[in-house]
């Protein structure tokens, strides 16, 4: 493994995000965070960094625990990082909260039709 690489490659590698392009936009939009700092997509991160991830659907805080430039099986993914328990409870209570208080346009894919939007506007009274 390399002693150093490209948050961006790492994150790709790591499976936060399907492409590395999407990493870069996401890194340079300040969604991704070395130790609560935002950075560059460019940065070199190191084993043992903590970073906050912020991909659209779900939020992770994890620490880096091994690096790689290259992307492999989910199940090598999964050794790369390990995510903290503050963050493991955070997700799980989102769940629940999904669970039981669904967001009424999550259903609707794309532009909502006519009906959708009756239904929408009706639950929303």
């Amino acid at each position: 493994m390399n002693p150093s690489v490209r948050i961006d490659k790492w994150l790709w590698a790591a499976r936060f995000f399907k492409t590395r392009s999407l990493a870069t936009d996401a890194v340079d939009s300040g969604k991704v965070r070395l130790n609560g700092e935002r950075i560059k997509p460019a940065r070199n991160i190191k084993v043992d960094d903590v970073l906050q991830i912020d991909n659209g659907a779900t939020e992770w805080e994890v620490a880096v625990k091994d690096l790689s430039d290259k992307r492999g099986p989910a199940s090598v993914a999964q050794t790369l990082y390990a995510e903290t328990e503050e963050s493991m409870a955070k997700r799980q209570q989102q769940a629940e909260q999904r669970r039981y208080f669904r967001e009424p346009s999550a259903t609707i894919k794309g532009r909502p039709t006519k009906r959708d939007r009756r239904l929408i506007d009706r639950s929303g009274s």
